[in-house]
Formats: structure tokens, C-alpha cells, sequence
């Protein structure tokens, strides 16, 4: 099937924008639906792009460049561009298409994405079907047996397995987005996270098994030799992992209302014998808190680690790339069963998955993940709740990550200071400064250990002038920096800003 036989079909109603006859004629191998802003890792040579283009901001042409280039250093054929969101394709993408060589196509609010990527994979299937069938579908026997599988609640590894069975040692691999395995073939060789993410560009065949919840849901099966397996075998594989997703999906969202049922317990939970529980929520004892630590899986006794992020279904992704872990997940927060004998430290390893992570999410949504300290029961559990919330607060661009125990700089300690709370403290202490040369003085005296020489070849000033400068800092803000307890307060007003 080529780009140009889409045009032809009138039910589609699909407008050329721009592409040249040769690129029109390119194969069409596969079909992928995306609204990423930066889609290449998910793609693979010769595949259609749909895009419904929430990604884009009126104006803005470097995202369209951006998206775009993606497109063409995977090998897209082309894009097929929703006209629904904003009412037509903009002219920066068709500009950066024709830049970067991608054909586009519009596709019209009547026409939904579902009716494309049929008519593209029915096209597919009416040649094959001019082929020997037991060539080019899943045996019987084999149908029969994965239904059977499925109803039974089996997994996608013992699905992947069977379903591969007759096509010999072929490597095939179940992925999420974010680059954990799934399940994958007995003679696939182990792909860590990183690889999988970087395999895209080498190629391969990747058919996407969409999901309707968060970005990490869909799986994508992928076999890395191109040839090893039949279209059509390989749609019917993907059809039967799409049934056994949505039952697992069913489980995991059973974990997830005992997870939050957990957290629900823990924030009625004093932080220490005596201390108020939090504002409105009900009482609740140390007894109720070990039941529903049950409830949710975690072993007793501890050790526990609280982790809080800005996305419970991000979270729960990275925890599913720690083998062996034991924790349980609510809407946000989740209870690492945190054993000293585990391995690598369960910090460090999310460490290294968080940026795959935010490669799956929207870039608006600042990914981030506070980390409280270990605890050694379920006593302390609540103390490590209420650091891991501070230490997300503290969370940023720099280090997306967090963690109570390694915020070792005032400054660290104060980026966890809720922003409304700072600018109030910044501004009732230099209020009165603005912002011109009394504050970059101030800025600089402190940064030089209030060193008059240092700070006079700094600014470029005469040291009498540096005097006089903060002695005016000093009426103002009634400190003085001959104290040290006033020169923090000076210095956290300034990280306050």
C-alpha cells in the first residue's frame, strides 16, 4: 500500500497538502496515532503519522519543526493531519512538512483516525489474502488455544510465548511506552528500558496496541528482524495482547482503589504518638493502618518508603520498572516495601527511569517525584508522607527527582517551601530594596562571604561605595550583616525572589 492510494479512497475525503509524486509512492508498512510533541522514539521506518495536533500552539514553529524533523529521521512516510482541533492544519506544519520532505495529508472532522488506519491494515490484508493463508494467519489451533488463554487470565508473556510458538526462535518483544518489557519471546534477549527506547531508530516492525487511559498504558509489540513474522499474524497477536491488556488493566486498577485505601488510612494517622492527625481527617489507629498495609500487599514490619509525584499513573509505571519490588500505588502517592537486602537502592533506580518517563508525558505537565525517608515500621510512615510532599516541592526542572534525605543546602531546603509562602517572606524582607542595585549589591556582599574587597572588584565599585550601599540595605531591611542569624534571614529572602 502507498500514501497516494489513501487519496484515491473518496470515503476518506483526505486533501493533499503537499508531497511529491515519489514520496507518495513510498510503502506504507504500519500506522501510528500520536499527540506527543516529540513522537521519533515510537516510530518506525514507513509508517503513517496521525496526529490530531493538540500539541500545537498557534504560532509557535518550532514545535511544527520539531515534531516534524521527528517524523523524518524516523523514516514516517508521511503525516495525516486532524483538521478537528483547530479547525485546519496550520501553515507552519505544511512549511516545516515541505521542509523536511513528509508529505501531509488533511484529514477532515468527519473522518475519525479509526477509519484511516482500517482502510491502510484492510488494504494490507486484501494482498496477503491473494497469499497461501497458513502462511499469513495464526493457526487455528494456535486462535483457539489464546482465547482459551485469555479467558483463563493469562499473562502476556505466556500469550506472547504461544502465540510465537510456530514461527520458530523469533525474537519478539512486548514494550510500554516508557521502554519496559512487558513479556518478550524465550529466545529474545533482554532489552533494559534505555535500549528499547533507542531500538525505534534502528527498525524493526512496531505495531502499537493502543490503550484508552494514561500515555503509559498502550504497549507496542516489536519484533527487530522486519521480516520475521507476517503482517497479518502479527495484527492477530496484537489483538489478543489488546484483550489480555484490558483484563490487567481491570487487576491494576483493583491494586490501585487498595493503594489509595491505604494512603486514605495513613493520612489519618498521627506522624508520632500525640500528634494531631491532619485537619479533617477521621481518627484512626496504628491496628487499621497494618490491616490495610495488608490489604494492599506490603509484608509487615517494614521498611517503607512514601513516594509522591505529580502523576500517580507515571508512578506507578516507574515502579513497575523496579523488578521484584513490592509497593502499592494510590492516585499520587504509593508505599515502597523498601528491604535493604533488594538489590540496587529502589531511589537510585527510579532515578534512572524518571526521564523516560517524562518522555512519554505532555510537557506541560512538569513530571516530578518527592521521596521521603526510609522508615523502619509502619509507625514512621506518616513522618515519610509528610517528607516526600515537602521534597516534591522542592522538585524542579534540574532534578525532576527528590529526595528528604539528600536535601542537604538551604537552598535545597527553601525550594521546598510552598511559592506563595516565599514570596511573602522575600517580600517582607526586601520589599523596600527593589529590584536594582541595593539587591545586586546585597547579592553579591553574600556571595563573597561579605568580603568589601571582593565585592568593590566585583561590581567594579570603590569600597567606600560598597560601605554605603549596605548600610542602606541594612536601614532597610533592619538587619545587620555583622550577624549571622540576619545574614540568612537576608540570604533565604533572596532565594525567596
Amino acid at each position: 500500500m502507498h500514501v497516494h492510494d489513501l487519496l484515491q479512497l473518496d470515503s476518506l475525503g483526505l486533501s493533499l497538502l503537499w508531497g511529491e509524486e515519489a514520496l507518495l509512492g513510498q510503502e506504507v508498512v504500519g500506522v501510528t496515532a500520536t499527540d506527543l510533541e516529540e513522537p521519533g522514539r515510537f516510530l518506525g521506518p514507513g509508517e503513517l503519522v496521525l496526529s490530531g495536533l493538540v500539541w500545537w500552539a498557534e504560532g509557535d514553529s518550532v514545535k511544527a519543526d520539531r515534531f516534524v524533523s521527528a517524523l523524518a529521521e524516523a523514516g514516517a512516510t508521511a503525516l495525516l493531519a486532524g483538521e478537528e482541533t483547530h479547525g485546519r492544519v496550520p501553515d507552519a506544519l505544511v512549511a516545516a512538512c515541505r521542509a523536511h520532505r513528509v508529505p501531509i495529508v488533511a484529514v477532515p472532522a468527519r473522518t475519525s483516525f479509526r477509519a484511516v488506519t482500517e482502510a491502510v491494515y484492510l488494504r494490507q490484508w486484501g494482498d496477503l489474502s491473494r497469499r497461501p493463508t497458513r502462511l499469513f494467519a495464526l493457526p487455528e489451533n494456535v486462535r483457539a488455544e489464546l482465547s482459551r488463554l485469555v479467558e483463563d487470565g493469562a499473562g502476556p508473556a505466556e500469550l506472547l510465548d504461544r502465540a510465537c510458538a510456530h514461527l520458530g526462535r523469533v525474537s519478539c518483544y512486548v514494550l510500554t511506552a516508557s521502554g519496559r518489557t512487558v513479556a518478550r519471546t524465550p529466545s529474545a534477549p533482554e532489552l533494559p528500558a534505555r535500549q528499547a527506547a533507542a531500538a525505534a531508530a534502528r527498525g524493526g516492525t512496531w505495531l502499537r496496541i493502543e490503550a484508552e487511559g494514561s500515555p503509559y498504558d498502550a504497549w507496542q509489540l516489536y519484533v527487530p528482524e522486519p521480516d520475521a513474522a507476517p503482517p497479518r499474524v502479527l495484527h492477530e497477536i496484537a489483538d489478543v495482547l489488546a484483550r489480555c491488556r484490558d483484563g490487567q488493566a481491570r487487576r491494576l486498577a483493583a491494586a490501585r482503589l487498595a493503594g489509595q485505601e491505604l494512603i486514605g488510612v495513613l493520612e489519618a494517622v498521627p506522624a508520632a504518638p500525640g500528634a494531631p492527625a491532619p485537619v479533617g481527617a477521621a481518627p484512626a489507629d496504628a491496628g487499621a493502618l497494618e490491616e490495610a498495609l495488608a490489604v494492599a500487599g506490603l509484608p509487615p514490619g517494614g521498611p517503607y518508603r512514601v513516594l509522591v509525584a505529580t502523576s500517580g499513573d507515571a508512578l506507578a509505571e516507574g515502579l513497575a520498572h523496579l523488578d521484584g519490588a513490592v509497593y502499592a500505588v494510590g492516585r499520587s502517592v504509593a508505599v515502597l516495601h523498601d528491604a535493604p537486602d533488594s538489590g540496587a537502592d529502589a531511589v537510585d533506580r527510579l532515578h534512572a527511569v524518571w526521564p523516560l518517563l517524562r518522555q512519554c508525558a505532555d510537557p506541560q505537565t512538569h513530571l516530578r517525584l518527592g521521596v521521603g525517608a526510609r522508615a523502619a515500621g509502619a509507625e514512621g510512615l506518616r513522618a515519610s508522607l509528610n517528607q516526600a510532599r515537602f521534597a516534591l516541592t522542592a522538585a524542579d526542572e534540574t532534578a525532576p527527582v527528590r529526595e528528604v534525605e539528600r536535601l542537604d543546602t538551604l537552598a535545597e531546603l527553601m525550594a521546598g517551601v510552598p511559592p506563595e509562602v516565599r514570596t511573602v517572606f522575600g517580600t517582607r524582607i526586601l520589599g523596600k530594596l527593589g529590584d536594582g542595585m541595593l539587591r545586586e549589591t546585597l547579592e553579591v556582599f553574600l556571595a563573597n562571604n561579605c568580603s568589601w574587597a571582593r565585592t568593590a572588584e566585583a561590581l567594579h565599585l570603590h569600597v567606600n561605595t560598597v560601605h554605603y550601599r549596605i548600610e542602606r540595605v541594612e536601614t532597610l531591611t533592619g538587619r545587620d550583616l555583622s550577624r549571622l542569624d540576619h545574614k540568612l534571614d537576608l540570604y533565604a529572602a533572596l532565594r525567596c525572589g
